[in-house]
């Protein structure tokens, strides 16, 4: 009867096109009547009830959903069970009918007094036992149930835990209601937010419904029918989503967006995907959601805490405090002046006591944006306004995020609206456009925070003495505001900053540093990831493009910021090493062009020094290992590496048995492992495919041969796992296994398996391979994009090990499931054209290959 109900309810739900709220009804009373049967069954007990509780209870049954019941039993006598062991073994054997006919239920059996108790530990249980409803047994007992947790449910108390448990799930999606792949119930603006507000209406005593808090002039009709559409879109799709999966599953994955949209009727609309429509739609319900959220919690909150004293106090002719609220003296205040809007922001900045707007103010505002319209635009005031939200100390991020979700920033910069919801599916990217913009944002503002200068002490230290930090905001808000368009988007975003700068008449100095940052806001990224810094021409370029100090250091801060609001996963400390090596570099530069590389070479030796005195080694001892470098090793590394080099070869420098030595990297980056061993043809490809097996990544790798034909190899790899207390272990087992294998000169072995990216399955990337002549001619500059993949690292290792092919140094450079790696290589078939064509060939072959098959192609390049 279950398997045929629901497979019924499933193709009426796709035929007749039905409403969610019916099937969700329909699947309940199918539940509701099978459960009330199989009590009729096991069931004698005149004592005992069978609750519905949760989303069950309030008649919100999905397809792939838990069953929420409750067993309420009798109050305990003293020294006695609450039920006989009959009772007890029925109960037993009703459970187990309800699993041994297929629901999945999740249940808990208590007495009155249990749930009580229960419910004042956890707020969860005491929300669940408001919605609960009886299936079947004693009534008594539910109408007390009823009465004791009515009576035991204190409103301010369930409002403040509600809003505080709100607050943690939405901490937990980072705070992004534009998360790429959202959870339907669970993300900021998901069905969750909605109950939210039903739930404290119901404790507030102003009804269940949305029809119920317009009677109560909580909300307006044409709100809660915007409420009940949006409720209604996120069922459906989450419906949807349940038959999709065949299970609970209430994530928008990419895996199932696309057939999402199909099933909506929602076609491809170029350049734009199906499912980027899609997704779109669902990121303005979900604003829509926060925006109700946020109105009538507000509400719901003046009206539980009414005996606080909310005298207004005028703060101006348009606006007063009212409590701790920012509340408009008249509703019509924004339409008799739209500069209001920006006003309102910039006095919640200007007014450490004022907590937030009010209810009567978010909802003036919300129905305001129709106001923000060329006029408004072009008024000088409303210009002014914003950049002074700008230029205040506190509340920038607030203030933006907060005009973004209510749709201002979008009609205040138009070519913002065009981005919002906007999704990016360069796999690295796991936010839309614009949350992506406001987190980077977000970012620049918190290197001026005191508090937070231990997570990055130089752009901290960098930030506070920068002036004029809100022109670093604007760069923020128009570096990737074109995206989603033809053409370059730093070319188009430059022309909105220029544009947005004669507007509001920003210094010609400040607009040109602007524009020329929008422009400019890869260079720095992609120059420390993809070129070779120890090159001085490399620095000179960069150094020359950046003009003077102000504008390394304003690249600078965008850049880290930047990086950071792209995905939690893809900074780490190389990255980090990277571009402060290239600002420091390029700062020495700008400060002495004439003898740069002399004064890097003597800095960086003098550096090494003062390191090599702490181990209390004279500095002879070492005369033997300079002797064996030059300048090139020098601007390679690092000081630090090469007084730890220095440190572990002495005495080891004629060694006939490969050294390897590894530590840990400052703040659980990983690892660095250096090989020193005679050089042979296969060291790159074998030492690849070392760490691929203990499946760590390599993110550096920086190869060189002494004067008398020694290679000294560094490498950075990462932890998958980053579990700092492992690192003891890995670098014993890095230091003895790679230097014994070394040693014994085994055999290259295949590439390891795995399996195929989600994210490449659904967005794949067409490899690239580019091979071409640095500046100076002595290396080939080898570019490789693809698809991230298990054992791709050692598979291109082992076709240039296959054509001859000589590594001296490497970037790899890992972005989400998305590989843009860089070698730096020598070899004969470089130069002969046919030859060259058979190696991009080959190698093309090997990106192509899908991880989750073996990569036999490579079988053929082992020895």
């Amino acid at each position: 009867m279950l398997r045929q109900g629901r497979k019924m309810l499933c193709q009426n739900y796709n035929e007749t096109k039905n409403s969610g709220a019916i099937l969700l009804r329909d699947h309940c009373r199918l539940v509701d009547s099978l459960l009330h049967q199989a009590w009729q069954e096991t069931v004698t007990s005149s004592s005992i009830a069978l609750l519905a509780v949760g989303g069950y209870g309030r008649r919100q049954l999905f397809p792939g959903s838990d069953i929420d019941l409750l067993v309420l039993i009798p109050a305990k006598e003293k020294n006695t069970d609450a039920v006989d062991s009959v009772t007890k073994l029925q109960i037993e054997r009703l459970i187990r009918f309800f699993w041994d006919m297929g629901l999945e239920v999740s249940h808990s059996v208590r007495t009155l007094a249990e749930c009580v108790e229960e419910s004042v530990k956890d707020i969860t249980v005491q929300t669940n036992l408001l919605e609960a409803r009886l299936l079947v047994g004693n009534c008594q007992l539910f109408s007390e149930l009823e009465s004791v947790i009515r009576d035991t449910t204190n409103p301010n108390t369930f409002l403040t835990a509600k809003l505080f448990e709100q607050q943690c799930r939405h901490n937990r999606y980072h705070g992004a209601t534009n998360n790429l792949e959202p959870n339907l119930k669970e993300s900021p603006g998901g069905l969750r937010d909605l109950h939210n507000i039903l739930w404290v209406s119901h404790v507030a005593g102003t009804g269940k419904s949305w029809l119920d808090l317009t009677k109560g002039k909580f909300i307006t009709l044409q709100e809660a029918r915007l409420a009940n559409r949006c409720q209604t879109f996120l069922q459906d799709l989450r419906i949807r989503l349940h038959y999709l999966t065949g299970r609970q599953e209430d994530r928008l994955l990419f895996d199932y967006q696309a057939q999402l949209a199909k099933e909506l009727g929602i076609i491809d609309k170029s350049p734009r995907y199906a499912s980027e429509i899609l997704m779109q739609r669902y990121y303005r319900v979900a604003r829509s959601v926060t925006q109700i959220n946020n109105i009538l919690l507000l509400a719901l909150q003046v009206k539980i805490c009414s005996d606080i004293d909310t005298t207004p106090i005028p703060i101006n002719k348009r606006f007063q405090k009212y409590g701790q609220f920012l509340e408009i003296c008249t509703e019509s205040i924004f339409q008799e002046d739209p500069s209001a809007i920006f006003e309102s922001s910039l006095l919640l900045q200007q007014h450490a006591e004022l907590k937030a707007r009010s209810a009567v103010t978010l909802r003036a505002l919300w129905h305001a944006t129709k106001f923000i319209n060329l006029k408004f635009r072009n008024n000088p005031h409303s210009q002014s306004l914003f950049m002074q939200i700008l230029r205040q100390p506190h509340r920038v991020t607030q203030e933006l995020r907060f005009m973004n979700r209510y749709g201002i920033l979008g009609r205040y910069l138009t070519s913002f609206g065009r981005i919002v919801g906007q999704m990016q599916h360069d796999l690295f990217h796991v936010y839309t456009v614009d949350e992506h913009i406001l987190m980077v944002v977000r970012n620049l503002r918190r290197f001026m925070i005191p508090k937070f200068s231990q997570e990055h002490p130089l752009c901290s230290g960098l930030m506070a003495k920068f002036d004029r930090p809100e022109i670093l905001y604007l760069a923020g808000l128009f570096h990737d505001i074109a995206k989603g368009r033809s053409g370059d988007h730093s070319l188009l975003g430059k022309k909105h900053a220029k544009q947005f700068c004669k507007q509001h008449e920003i210094f010609q100095e400040d607009a040109e540093l602007l524009v020329w940052l929008v422009e400019n806001h890869l260079l720095m990224s992609i120059t420390a990831q993809k070129q070779d810094l120890s090159d001085r021409d490399v620095i000179s370029v960069f150094a020359k493009r950046v003009k003077d100090d102000r504008h390394l250091v304003a690249l600078y801060l965008l850049t880290v910021a930047d990086i950071l609001g792209t995905s939690p996963k893809i900074w780490n400390t190389w990255k980090d090493k990277l571009l402060e090596n290239l600002f420091w570099m390029t700062r020495q530069y700008l400060n002495d062009k004439s003898d740069y590389i002399n004064s890097a070479l003597e800095s960086r030796k003098i550096k090494v020094l003062e390191l090599l005195a702490l181990n209390n080694t004279s500095t002879e001892v070492y005369e033997r290992f300079w002797s064996e470098f030059d300048a090139a090793y020098l601007l390679k590394h690092d000081p630090q590496e090469i007084a730890w080099h220095a440190h572990q070869l002495i005495g080891h420098l004629d060694s006939s048995v490969p050294v390897v030595k590894a530590r840990a990297v400052l703040n659980g980056g990983g690892i660095q492992v250096m090989v020193y061993t005679p050089d042979q043809k296969n060291l790159f490809a074998y030492i690849c495919g070392f760490f691929e097996g203990i499946n760590y990544s390599i993110v550096e790798a920086k190869i060189y041969t002494t004067n008398r034909g020694y290679a000294i190899d560094s490498f950075l790899v990462l932890n998958p796992f980053k579990a700092v207390e492992q690192y003891h272990n890995v670098i014993s087992i890095v230091e003895h296994e790679l230097a014994y294998q070394l040693e014994q000169k085994m055999p290259l072995v295949p590439p390891p398996q795995g399996r195929l990216n989600r994210h490449l399955k659904y967005f794949p990337i067409t490899p690239t391979v580019d091979i071409e002549p640095d500046r100076k001619s002595s290396y080939y500059r080898l570019s490789i994009v693809a698809g991230d993949q298990i054992g791709l690292l050692s598979s291109i290792a082992q076709v240039l090990v296959h054509f001859g092919v000589n590594v001296h140094s490497a970037k790899i450079n890992t972005l989400g499931a998305r590989a843009e790696d860089i070698f730096w290589v020598t070899g004969k078939v470089l130069s002969e054209q046919k030859k060259l064509l058979h190696l991009k060939t080959e190698m093309l072959a090997i990106l192509e290959i899908p991880s989750n098959t073996t990569l036999m192609q490579s079988v053929k390049y082992l020895n």
